[in-house]
Protein backbone atom coordinates (compact mmCIF):
# COMPACT_ATOMS: atom_id res chain seq x y z
CA UNK A 1 0.00 0.00 0.00
CA UNK A 2 1.49 3.29 -1.07
CA UNK A 3 1.48 6.23 1.30
CA UNK A 4 -0.50 9.28 0.33
CA UNK A 5 1.58 12.41 -0.04
CA UNK A 6 1.04 14.98 2.71
CA UNK A 7 -0.73 18.00 1.27
CA UNK A 8 1.30 21.17 1.44
CA UNK A 9 0.24 24.71 0.93
CA UNK A 10 1.10 26.27 -2.34
CA UNK A 11 3.71 29.02 -2.29
CA UNK A 12 1.17 31.62 -3.27
CA UNK A 13 -1.16 30.45 -0.45
CA UNK A 14 1.60 30.66 2.16
CA UNK A 15 2.40 34.15 1.10
CA UNK A 16 -1.17 35.25 1.76
CA UNK A 17 -1.49 33.71 5.25
CA UNK A 18 -2.40 36.51 7.67
CA UNK A 19 0.16 37.38 10.29
CA UNK A 20 -0.73 37.68 13.99
CA UNK A 21 -2.36 41.03 14.53
CA UNK A 22 -1.67 43.23 17.51
CA UNK A 23 -4.48 43.93 20.00
CA UNK A 24 -7.03 46.35 18.64
CA UNK A 25 -9.12 48.77 20.67
CA UNK A 26 -12.76 47.57 20.62
CA UNK A 27 -13.82 51.15 20.00
CA UNK A 28 -11.94 51.12 16.68
CA UNK A 29 -13.32 47.78 15.46
CA UNK A 30 -16.94 48.52 16.31
CA UNK A 31 -19.40 49.36 13.58
CA UNK A 32 -19.74 52.92 12.44
CA UNK A 33 -23.22 53.18 13.89
CA UNK A 34 -22.40 51.51 17.26
CA UNK A 35 -19.32 53.00 18.84
CA UNK A 36 -18.23 51.46 22.12
CA UNK A 37 -16.72 53.71 24.71
CA UNK A 38 -13.31 52.77 26.03
CA UNK A 39 -13.34 51.31 29.54
CA UNK A 40 -11.19 54.14 30.86
CA UNK A 41 -13.78 56.69 29.83
CA UNK A 42 -16.45 55.17 32.04
CA UNK A 43 -16.44 57.01 35.33
CA UNK A 44 -15.82 55.01 38.50
CA UNK A 45 -19.00 56.64 39.74
CA UNK A 46 -21.05 54.41 37.44
CA UNK A 47 -19.25 51.22 38.37
CA UNK A 48 -19.27 48.99 41.41
CA UNK A 49 -16.41 50.99 42.92
CA UNK A 50 -18.68 53.99 43.38
CA UNK A 51 -21.51 52.06 45.01
CA UNK A 52 -20.39 52.83 48.56
CA UNK A 53 -19.88 56.51 47.76
CA UNK A 54 -23.35 56.77 46.21
CA UNK A 55 -24.89 55.09 49.26
CA UNK A 56 -23.04 57.37 51.68
CA UNK A 57 -24.09 60.45 49.72
CA UNK A 58 -27.66 59.21 49.99
CA UNK A 59 -27.25 59.03 53.79
CA UNK A 60 -25.85 62.56 53.80
CA UNK A 61 -28.97 63.58 51.88
CA UNK A 62 -31.13 61.98 54.59
CA UNK A 63 -29.25 63.97 57.22
CA UNK A 64 -29.85 67.14 55.23
CA UNK A 65 -33.58 66.39 55.09
CA UNK A 66 -33.68 65.86 58.87
CA UNK A 67 -31.91 69.19 59.41
CA UNK A 68 -34.40 70.94 57.14
CA UNK A 69 -37.29 69.37 59.06
CA UNK A 70 -35.75 70.58 62.32
CA UNK A 71 -35.29 74.08 60.93
CA UNK A 72 -38.91 74.20 59.75
CA UNK A 73 -40.42 72.83 62.96
CA UNK A 74 -38.21 74.81 65.38
CA UNK A 75 -37.12 77.85 63.45
CA UNK A 76 -36.76 79.76 66.74
CA UNK A 77 -33.92 77.46 67.80
CA UNK A 78 -32.22 77.01 64.43
CA UNK A 79 -32.04 80.77 63.93
CA UNK A 80 -29.47 80.92 66.75
CA UNK A 81 -25.99 79.90 65.43
CA UNK A 82 -24.66 79.23 68.94
CA UNK A 83 -27.52 76.86 69.68
CA UNK A 84 -27.02 75.08 66.35
CA UNK A 85 -23.35 74.43 67.12
CA UNK A 86 -24.13 73.22 70.64
CA UNK A 87 -26.86 70.99 69.22
CA UNK A 88 -24.45 69.44 66.72
CA UNK A 89 -22.04 68.64 69.55
CA UNK A 90 -24.91 67.15 71.57
CA UNK A 91 -25.84 64.87 68.65
CA UNK A 92 -22.22 63.74 68.26
CA UNK A 93 -21.94 63.03 72.00
CA UNK A 94 -25.20 61.11 71.83
CA UNK A 95 -23.85 59.05 68.93
CA UNK A 96 -20.37 58.48 70.39
CA UNK A 97 -20.98 55.43 72.57
CA UNK A 98 -23.29 53.62 70.15
CA UNK A 99 -20.93 54.56 67.32
CA UNK A 100 -18.00 52.74 68.93
CA UNK A 101 -20.16 49.65 69.48
CA UNK A 102 -21.38 49.87 65.87
CA UNK A 103 -17.82 49.74 64.51
CA UNK A 104 -17.32 46.33 66.11
CA UNK A 105 -20.79 45.20 65.05
CA UNK A 106 -20.06 46.18 61.45
CA UNK A 107 -17.02 43.89 61.33
CA UNK A 108 -19.04 41.00 62.77
CA UNK A 109 -21.90 41.43 60.28
CA UNK A 110 -19.56 41.82 57.31
CA UNK A 111 -17.93 38.57 58.45
CA UNK A 112 -21.28 36.80 58.24
CA UNK A 113 -22.20 36.85 61.94
CA UNK A 114 -24.35 38.76 64.41
CA UNK A 115 -23.75 39.84 68.01
CA UNK A 116 -26.77 40.32 70.27
CA UNK A 117 -24.68 40.58 73.43
CA UNK A 118 -22.92 43.92 72.86
CA UNK A 119 -25.18 45.85 75.25
CA UNK A 120 -24.69 43.24 77.97
CA UNK A 121 -20.91 43.27 77.41
CA UNK A 122 -20.88 47.05 77.85
CA UNK A 123 -22.84 46.68 81.10
CA UNK A 124 -20.57 43.93 82.43
CA UNK A 125 -17.39 45.84 81.55
CA UNK A 126 -18.79 49.03 83.07
CA UNK A 127 -19.80 47.33 86.32
CA UNK A 128 -16.49 45.47 86.56
CA UNK A 129 -14.38 48.59 86.09
CA UNK A 130 -16.32 50.59 88.71
CA UNK A 131 -15.98 48.12 91.58
CA UNK A 132 -14.17 49.48 94.63
CA UNK A 133 -11.27 47.07 94.09
CA UNK A 134 -10.79 48.15 90.49
CA UNK A 135 -11.10 51.88 91.19
CA UNK A 136 -8.32 51.57 93.76
CA UNK A 137 -5.88 51.09 90.85
CA UNK A 138 -6.83 54.45 89.33
CA UNK A 139 -7.88 55.34 85.81
CA UNK A 140 -5.39 52.94 84.23
CA UNK A 141 -6.78 50.02 86.19
CA UNK A 142 -10.36 50.92 85.26
CA UNK A 143 -9.55 51.21 81.56
CA UNK A 144 -7.51 48.00 81.56
CA UNK A 145 -10.31 46.16 83.36
CA UNK A 146 -13.03 47.32 80.94
CA UNK A 147 -10.99 46.47 77.85
CA UNK A 148 -9.95 43.07 79.22
CA UNK A 149 -13.50 42.10 80.19
CA UNK A 150 -14.87 43.16 76.80
CA UNK A 151 -12.12 41.31 74.94
CA UNK A 152 -12.53 38.16 77.05
CA UNK A 153 -16.30 37.97 76.58
CA UNK A 154 -15.89 38.57 72.85
CA UNK A 155 -13.38 35.70 72.70
CA UNK A 156 -15.85 33.41 74.45
CA UNK A 157 -18.50 34.33 71.88
CA UNK A 158 -16.10 33.61 69.04
CA UNK A 159 -14.98 30.28 70.46
CA UNK A 160 -18.56 29.12 71.01
CA UNK A 161 -19.48 30.02 67.45
CA UNK A 162 -16.33 28.86 65.66
CA UNK A 163 -15.33 25.75 67.58
CA UNK A 164 -18.54 25.02 69.47
CA UNK A 165 -20.51 25.14 66.20
CA UNK A 166 -23.26 27.26 67.78
CA UNK A 167 -25.39 29.54 65.64
CA UNK A 168 -24.29 33.17 66.25
CA UNK A 169 -27.84 34.19 67.14
CA UNK A 170 -28.11 31.52 69.85
CA UNK A 171 -24.57 31.93 71.23
CA UNK A 172 -24.75 35.71 71.58
CA UNK A 173 -28.32 35.59 72.90
CA UNK A 174 -27.14 33.24 75.65
CA UNK A 175 -24.22 35.57 76.36
CA UNK A 176 -26.64 38.50 76.59
CA UNK A 177 -28.51 36.79 79.43
CA UNK A 178 -25.37 35.50 81.16
CA UNK A 179 -23.48 38.82 81.02
CA UNK A 180 -26.46 40.78 82.34
CA UNK A 181 -26.83 38.26 85.17
CA UNK A 182 -23.13 38.42 86.05
CA UNK A 183 -23.22 42.23 86.03
CA UNK A 184 -26.21 42.19 88.39
CA UNK A 185 -24.42 39.72 90.67
CA UNK A 186 -21.22 41.80 90.82
CA UNK A 187 -23.05 45.07 91.49
CA UNK A 188 -25.63 43.46 93.80
CA UNK A 189 -28.24 45.19 91.60
CA UNK A 190 -26.97 48.57 92.80
CA UNK A 191 -25.59 51.57 90.94
CA UNK A 192 -21.83 51.82 91.32
CA UNK A 193 -20.52 55.38 91.38
CA UNK A 194 -17.29 56.30 89.62
CA UNK A 195 -15.02 58.47 91.80
CA UNK A 196 -12.19 58.81 89.27
CA UNK A 197 -11.93 62.39 88.02
CA UNK A 198 -10.05 61.41 84.85
CA UNK A 199 -12.71 58.92 83.74
CA UNK A 200 -15.54 61.28 84.61
CA UNK A 201 -13.79 64.10 82.78
CA UNK A 202 -13.88 62.22 79.47
CA UNK A 203 -17.52 63.25 79.09
CA UNK A 204 -17.27 66.80 80.42
CA UNK A 205 -13.89 68.01 79.17
CA UNK A 206 -13.34 69.47 75.71
CA UNK A 207 -10.41 69.99 73.36
CA UNK A 208 -10.65 72.90 70.93
CA UNK A 209 -14.33 73.19 71.81
CA UNK A 210 -15.11 69.56 70.94
CA UNK A 211 -15.90 66.94 73.63
CA UNK A 212 -13.31 64.25 74.23
CA UNK A 213 -15.91 61.55 73.57
CA UNK A 214 -16.17 62.76 69.98
CA UNK A 215 -12.40 62.41 69.57
CA UNK A 216 -12.57 58.85 70.91
CA UNK A 217 -15.32 58.04 68.40
CA UNK A 218 -13.29 59.57 65.57
CA UNK A 219 -10.20 57.56 66.57
CA UNK A 220 -12.14 54.26 66.69
CA UNK A 221 -13.83 54.98 63.34
CA UNK A 222 -10.50 55.87 61.72
CA UNK A 223 -8.85 52.72 63.07
CA UNK A 224 -11.81 50.61 61.91
CA UNK A 225 -11.71 52.15 58.43
CA UNK A 226 -8.00 51.45 58.04
CA UNK A 227 -8.41 47.90 59.36
CA UNK A 228 -11.26 47.14 56.96
CA UNK A 229 -9.99 48.86 53.82
CA UNK A 230 -6.19 48.82 54.03
CA UNK A 231 -5.24 45.54 55.69
CA UNK A 232 -5.34 41.83 54.95
CA UNK A 233 -7.63 41.41 57.96
CA UNK A 234 -10.28 43.53 56.27
CA UNK A 235 -10.05 41.66 52.97
CA UNK A 236 -10.33 38.34 54.79
CA UNK A 237 -13.37 39.63 56.68
CA UNK A 238 -15.16 40.41 53.42
CA UNK A 239 -14.14 37.04 51.97
CA UNK A 240 -15.33 35.08 54.99
CA UNK A 241 -18.66 36.89 55.03
CA UNK A 242 -19.19 36.60 51.30
CA UNK A 243 -18.41 32.88 50.94
CA UNK A 244 -16.90 31.01 53.92
CA UNK A 245 -16.22 27.85 51.92
CA UNK A 246 -14.42 29.73 49.16
CA UNK A 247 -12.42 31.60 51.80
CA UNK A 248 -11.42 28.30 53.40
CA UNK A 249 -10.31 26.87 50.07
CA UNK A 250 -8.30 30.04 49.48
CA UNK A 251 -6.28 29.31 52.61
CA UNK A 252 -8.04 31.52 55.16
CA UNK A 253 -8.50 30.05 58.62
CA UNK A 254 -12.21 30.86 58.86
CA UNK A 255 -12.62 29.69 62.46
CA UNK A 256 -9.72 31.70 63.80
CA UNK A 257 -10.80 34.76 61.87
CA UNK A 258 -14.33 34.49 63.26
CA UNK A 259 -12.93 34.38 66.79
CA UNK A 260 -10.93 37.54 66.06
CA UNK A 261 -14.03 39.32 64.74
CA UNK A 262 -16.01 38.70 67.94
CA UNK A 263 -12.97 39.62 70.03
CA UNK A 264 -12.79 42.93 68.14
CA UNK A 265 -16.48 43.52 68.85
CA UNK A 266 -15.90 42.84 72.54
CA UNK A 267 -12.94 45.24 72.59
CA UNK A 268 -15.13 47.99 71.14
CA UNK A 269 -17.69 47.24 73.88
CA UNK A 270 -14.97 47.72 76.49
CA UNK A 271 -14.14 51.14 75.06
CA UNK A 272 -17.84 52.02 75.00
CA UNK A 273 -18.17 50.96 78.65
CA UNK A 274 -15.57 53.53 79.71
CA UNK A 275 -17.31 56.23 77.65
CA UNK A 276 -20.77 55.42 79.03
CA UNK A 277 -19.44 55.29 82.59
CA UNK A 278 -17.91 58.72 82.05
CA UNK A 279 -21.24 60.11 80.84
CA UNK A 280 -23.21 58.82 83.82
CA UNK A 281 -20.37 58.93 86.41
CA UNK A 282 -21.61 55.47 87.36
CA UNK A 283 -22.38 51.98 86.06
CA UNK A 284 -25.14 49.45 86.62
CA UNK A 285 -26.30 46.13 85.22
CA UNK A 286 -29.15 47.77 83.26
CA UNK A 287 -26.93 50.22 81.36
CA UNK A 288 -26.57 50.07 77.55
CA UNK A 289 -30.04 48.56 77.22
CA UNK A 290 -30.94 47.66 73.59
CA UNK A 291 -27.57 48.90 72.30
CA UNK A 292 -27.36 45.76 70.22
CA UNK A 293 -30.47 46.76 68.28
CA UNK A 294 -29.20 50.31 67.77
CA UNK A 295 -25.85 49.05 66.50
CA UNK A 296 -27.40 46.51 64.12
CA UNK A 297 -29.88 49.09 62.82
CA UNK A 298 -27.14 51.67 62.22
CA UNK A 299 -25.01 49.12 60.35
CA UNK A 300 -27.96 48.12 58.16
CA UNK A 301 -28.82 51.74 57.41
CA UNK A 302 -25.18 52.26 56.47
CA UNK A 303 -25.40 49.56 53.81
CA UNK A 304 -23.99 46.52 55.62
CA UNK A 305 -25.60 43.35 54.32
CA UNK A 306 -27.12 41.10 56.98
CA UNK A 307 -25.95 38.12 54.93
CA UNK A 308 -22.35 39.37 55.16
CA UNK A 309 -19.68 40.20 52.62
CA UNK A 310 -20.35 43.92 52.24
CA UNK A 311 -20.32 47.00 54.42
CA UNK A 312 -18.50 50.25 55.19
CA UNK A 313 -17.41 51.89 58.43
CA UNK A 314 -18.32 55.37 57.17
CA UNK A 315 -21.79 54.18 56.21
CA UNK A 316 -22.32 52.70 59.68
CA UNK A 317 -21.16 55.96 61.27
CA UNK A 318 -23.64 57.90 59.17
CA UNK A 319 -26.34 55.47 60.24
CA UNK A 320 -25.53 56.15 63.91
CA UNK A 321 -25.62 59.90 63.34
CA UNK A 322 -28.95 59.62 61.52
CA UNK A 323 -30.55 57.81 64.46
CA UNK A 324 -29.02 60.29 66.92
CA UNK A 325 -30.38 63.16 64.83
CA UNK A 326 -33.84 61.58 64.82
CA UNK A 327 -33.69 61.26 68.62
CA UNK A 328 -32.62 64.89 68.91
CA UNK A 329 -35.33 66.02 66.48
CA UNK A 330 -38.04 64.28 68.48
CA UNK A 331 -36.66 65.70 71.74
CA UNK A 332 -36.65 69.35 70.66
CA UNK A 333 -40.18 68.95 69.32
CA UNK A 334 -41.42 67.30 72.51
CA UNK A 335 -42.53 64.08 70.79
CA UNK A 336 -42.83 60.78 72.59
CA UNK A 337 -40.24 58.03 72.64
CA UNK A 338 -42.85 55.60 71.34
CA UNK A 339 -43.30 57.60 68.13
CA UNK A 340 -39.53 57.81 67.77
CA UNK A 341 -39.19 54.03 68.03
CA UNK A 342 -41.90 53.54 65.40
CA UNK A 343 -40.04 55.82 63.00
CA UNK A 344 -36.78 53.94 63.65
CA UNK A 345 -38.53 50.64 63.02
CA UNK A 346 -39.90 51.90 59.73
CA UNK A 347 -36.46 53.06 58.64
CA UNK A 348 -34.94 49.66 59.45
CA UNK A 349 -37.63 47.82 57.49
CA UNK A 350 -37.19 50.14 54.51
CA UNK A 351 -33.41 49.65 54.55
CA UNK A 352 -33.71 45.85 54.61
CA UNK A 353 -36.26 45.92 51.78
CA UNK A 354 -33.90 48.02 49.67
CA UNK A 355 -31.12 45.49 50.32
CA UNK A 356 -33.37 42.61 49.30
CA UNK A 357 -34.70 44.20 46.12
CA UNK A 358 -31.26 45.47 45.03
CA UNK A 359 -32.44 48.16 42.65
CA UNK A 360 -30.02 49.27 39.97
CA UNK A 361 -28.79 52.78 40.54
CA UNK A 362 -29.89 55.58 38.25
CA UNK A 363 -26.34 56.35 37.19
CA UNK A 364 -25.75 52.77 36.04
CA UNK A 365 -29.00 52.89 34.07
CA UNK A 366 -28.06 56.14 32.37
CA UNK A 367 -24.56 54.87 31.69
CA UNK A 368 -25.85 51.72 30.02
CA UNK A 369 -28.25 53.73 27.87
CA UNK A 370 -25.48 56.11 26.88
CA UNK A 371 -23.32 53.23 25.64
CA UNK A 372 -26.14 51.67 23.62
CA UNK A 373 -27.40 54.88 22.02
CA UNK A 374 -24.14 56.57 21.04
Amino acid sequence: MSERPTPTAAPEQVAHLPAQSPPVDPAETAGAGHKVAAPGRISWWRGDGGEGVRRNLGLVGVLAVLIVIGALTRSDLYSNPDWVWDNVLSILKLAAVVGVVTVGMTFVIIGGGIDLSVGAIVALAGVWCTTVATQSYGAGGMIFSALTVGLAVGLVNGLLISYGRLVPFIATLAMLVAARGLAAEISDKQTQVSDNTFINGLASNELLGIPLLVYILAAVVAAGWVLLNRTTFGRRTVAVGGNPEAARLAGINVRRHTVLLYALSGLCCGIAAIMLTAQANSAQAAMANLYELDAIAAAIIGGTLLSGGRGTIIGSLLGVIIFATITNLFAINGLSTEAQNMVKGGIIVAAVLVQQVQFRSLTQFLGRNRLTTT
